[in-house]
């Protein structure tokens, strides 16, 4: 019974530092974004054109992303470098994801668009990724 709870307890733990990673992440990548003028484009996702949706929805997938960042790689994010490199590289797997095929297929565009909006986007997400490795591993060594 006590193996079981201390992985849960590792699980939660896990989860939180990633999401918490995720939200830094992703504030920084916000900010970013907002400057391009991009939220607007997040927000209609769901129908809308609100600067201030985008962000709602943005920082709950960041939230999602972190998360997900701490069952896959936490295990093996035990270090700044490690866990730099695992972010860097669940950026780039995000960048792929997200828009070149799941934004552009919600909103009816052709996927895997690369030009340079999307090639911003790959540094927004790089740089978000390495924020989210960065913030985890400090959060998992406090």
């Amino acid at each position: 019974m006590a193996s079981i709870a201390r992985r849960e307890s590792n699980v939660q733990q896990r989860v939180t530092a990633g999401i918490v990673g995720g939200l830094v992440g992703g504030f920084v990548f916000g900010m970013m974004m907002t400057m391009m003028g991009m939220m607007p484009m997040i927000a209609s996702m769901v129908g809308s054109q609100s600067a201030f949706v985008g962000w709602i929805i943005h920082l709950l997938i960041s939230s999602f992303i972190g998360a997900t960042f701490g069952i896959i790689f936490g295990g093996a994010s035990t270090s700044y470098g490690r866990a730099l490199g695992f972010g860097l590289l669940y950026g780039a797997i995000w960048w792929v994801l997200g828009p070149l095929v799941v934004m552009p297929a919600m909103l009816g565009m052709p996927l895997f668009m690369i030009n340079d909006m999307t090639l911003m986007s790959l540094v927004g997400h790089l740089i978000f990724g390495g924020i989210l490795g960065l913030v985890y591993a400090w959060y998992q060594q406090r």
